[in-house]
C-alpha cells in the first residue's frame, strides 16, 4: 500500500504572491526567478528570504558578477522587509565573483559545494547566472562549458535538501529552451513595460509542479514594503444566476425612485447612473449611501475624478468621519485594475460593506495605465463580476459629453450593468431642466417616463413626468455624439 507524499507548501511573505502560487512555494523545489533589467528579481528574492530564514531555517546568497554584495545590502536594507540581525546569523553571503575569474566552472561548483557542506542551508540563491553568460563572452571561455556548467548547477539545485533560487536575467525564447528550465520546479518570470507616462510591473507563474498556479500576468509594485502582487480576478459564472425577486430589494434613499425601480434596485446589482456634468449623479450616489448607513448597512466609495476633500459634501464627510463609509482615493494616474480590485475589496471586507460607489467610470478609465485602458471592458468586466459575487450593491457613474442623443458610457460599457438610469438636460420656457429615466433593469420591470427632477438642500426632489417630450434639446448647437464618444 502507498501512501501520497506530501508537500509542505512555505509561505513567501510577499502579499499575493501565495495565492499565484496555489498556497506557497513547494518545500526542497528548485526554482527561477528571471526577468527583464530593473523588473524587481532581486528585491524578489531577499523578500523571499528575509520572511523564511530563521535560526532553524538558514539561508545561503550566492552572488556571482552581479552587484557587489555591500552594494546589494545598501539598497535591500531601505526596504521594510530587512532585517539586520539575520546579517549572519540565519543569513549568510558569500561571492563567488573572485572564484569565477580566477579558475574554471568546476572551481565555482566545489566552491558552492563547500558552503553547502559547511552551512547546511535550507534556502539557497544563487544570483545572476545570466553574468556567467556575460563572462563567457568577455573572457572568451568556451560556450559549452557554461552550458555544462548552468546544467550541472540546475540538476545540483534540484537535488539539493533545500528550496533554492536560481536568479537570472530573462532572454525570451534563448533562455527556455536551456536545460535549466527543464529540471526548475518552478519560474516566476517578471517584466516591466512602460506605455507613454506610465509603467507596470507584471509576474506571471510560468511553472510550478505538484500544485494549481494562477494563470496568466499579475500586477505587482515595489514599494517601501518591498514587493506587492495584486492577483487578476478570474470570473467564475455561477451555475444559476440569482433573479432580483429572489435576491431582495434595497432602497435608493431617493423618496419615488424606489416605486419607479419597481420596489427598490435589486441587491447585487449594478446600476450605472449616467449623465452630463452638474446633472445630480453624486447627489444621488449620496443618497444611496446614506439609506445604506441608515439600514445598517455600511459603504465604500472609491474616488477616480475627484479628490476627497472636492468629493465629500457634508453628508459623506459626516458618514466617513463616522466610519460609516470608507472613501478611496485612487487619482494615480498608472492604475491597473487588479490593484484597484484589491484595495476595494480590503476596504469592503474590513467595514463589511454592502454598497459601493465607483464615482465615476471617465475618471476611472483616465486614472488607468495605459495597457489596462486598452482593454477597458473587459477590465470594467471583471472588476463588476468579482464585486458583484461578493453580494455588494454597485452605483457607477458615468460623465457624459452628449446632452441629447441616448448613450451611456464612452467606451460602450453600459451592458456590464444590470441597471440604468440616465439623466439629461432639456430646455423648457427658456431654462435648462434635469430629468431622468430608467432605461433598464435585468429581470424587473420599472417605470418607464421620463421624469422632471430639481437638486435641493433636501437632496434629490423628483417631479412629473415629460409629457410629450421627444428627447431632442432644442435651442443647444447641434452635435453628434458616436457610439465610440467621438464627435462627428
Amino acid at each position: 500500500m502507498s501512501s501520497k507524499v506530501t508537500i509542505r507548501p512555505l509561505s513567501t511573505g510577499v502579499p499575493g504572491l501565495d495565492d499565484l502560487l496555489g498556497g506557497g512555494l513547494p518545500e526542497f523545489s528548485f526554482n527561477l526567478i528571471v526577468g527583464t533589467p530593473g523588473s524587481g528579481k532581486t528585491t524578489l528574492a531577499h523578500q523571499i528570504m528575509f520572511s523564511l530564514a530563521a535560526p532553524d531555517c538558514p539561508a545561503l546568497f550566492f552572488t556571482v558578477l552581479g552587484e557587489p554584495t555591500l552594494k546589494m545590502l545598501r539598497y535591500q536594507q531601505q526596504f521594510s522587509f530587512f532585517d539586520q540581525s539575520k546579517i549572519n546569523q540565519s543569513i549568510r553571503y558569500v561571492n563567488l565573483a573572485s572564484d569565477l575569474l580566477e579558475g574554471n566552472f568546476d572551481r565555482v561548483m566545489a566552491r558552492i559545494a563547500a558552503e553547502l557542506k559547511e552551512y547546511d542551508p535550507s534556502l539557497v540563491f544563487v544570483d545572476s547566472y545570466r553574468s556567467l553568460v556575460q563572462s563567457v563572452h568577455s573572457e572568451t571561455r568556451n560556450e559549452s562549458d557554461l552550458q555544462r556548467f548552468v546544467q550541472h548547477l540546475g540538476m545540483e539545485m534540484s537535488s539539493w535538501q533545500a528550496t533554492s533560487f536560481l536568479i537570472g536575467e530573462y532572454q525570451g525564447d534563448a533562455d527556455e529552451s536551456s536545460p535549466v528550465f527543464t529540471v526548475a520546479d518552478g519560474i516566476l518570470r517578471l517584466t516591466q513595460n512602460t506605455h507613454r507616462n506610465s509603467m507596470v510591473r507584471k509576474m506571471q507563474v510560468a511553472k510550478i509542479r505538484g500544485q494549481a498556479q494562477k494563470p496568466g500576468l499579475h500586477t505587482f509594485r515595489i514599494t517601501d514594503a518591498g514587493v506587492h502582487v495584486f492577483p487578476r480576478a478570474i470570473v467564475q459564472m455561477p451555475l444559476q444566476e440569482m433573479t432580483g425577486a429572489s435576491k431582495g430589494r434595497i432602497s435608493m434613499g431617493v423618496p419615488g425612485l424606489d416605486e419607479m425601480l419597481g420596489g427598490g434596485l435589486p441587491a447585487g446589482y449594478s446600476l450605472l447612473v449616467a449623465g452630463p456634468s452638474g446633472s445630480g449623479k453624486t447627489i444621488l450616489a449620496t443618497a444611496f449611501l446614506a439609506e445604506g448607513v441608515r439600514c445598517g448597512e455600511p459603504g465604500v466609495i472609491a474616488a477616480f475624478e475627484k479628490s476627497p476633500n472636492q468629493l465629500l459634501n457634508n453628508s459623506l464627510h459626516k458618514m466617513a468621519s463616522a466610519g460609516q463609509v470608507g472613501v478611496i482615493d485612487t487619482r494615480a494616474l498608472d492604475l491597473s485594475i487588479d490593484e484597484t480590485l484589491h484595495d476595494i475589496i480590503r476596504m469592503i471586507d474590513r467595514m463589511q460593506a454592502k454598497r459601493i460607489v465607483i464615482d465615476s467610470l471617465s475618471g476611472f478609465e483616465l486614472a488607468l495605465a495605459p495597457e489596462f485602458s486598452e482593454d477597458f471592458q473587459g477590465s470594467l468586466y471583471r472588476m463588476v463580476a468579482e464585486l458583484t459575487s461578493k453580494g455588494v450593491t454597485i452605483l457607477m457613474t458615468s460623465e457624459l459629453d452628449c446632452y441629447s442623443d441616448l448613450y451611456f458610457t464612452q467606451k460602450g460599457s453600459a451592458f456590464l450593468a444590470d441597471a440604468i438610469l440616465v439623466q439629461r438636460y432639456v430646455e423648457i420656457d427658456g431654462q435648462y431642466r434635469r430629468v431622468f429615466a430608467i432605461v433598464k433593469i435585468r429581470g424587473s420591470d420599472h417605470c418607464k417616463d421620463i421624469r422632471l427632477f430639481e437638486i435641493t438642500d433636501q437632496g434629490m426632489v423628483i417631479g412629473d413626468s415629460l409629457p410629450g417630450y421627444d428627447g431632442i434639446m432644442t435651442g443647444y448647437p447641434t452635435r453628434k455624439c458616436l457610439p465610440s464618444g467621438e464627435r462627428a
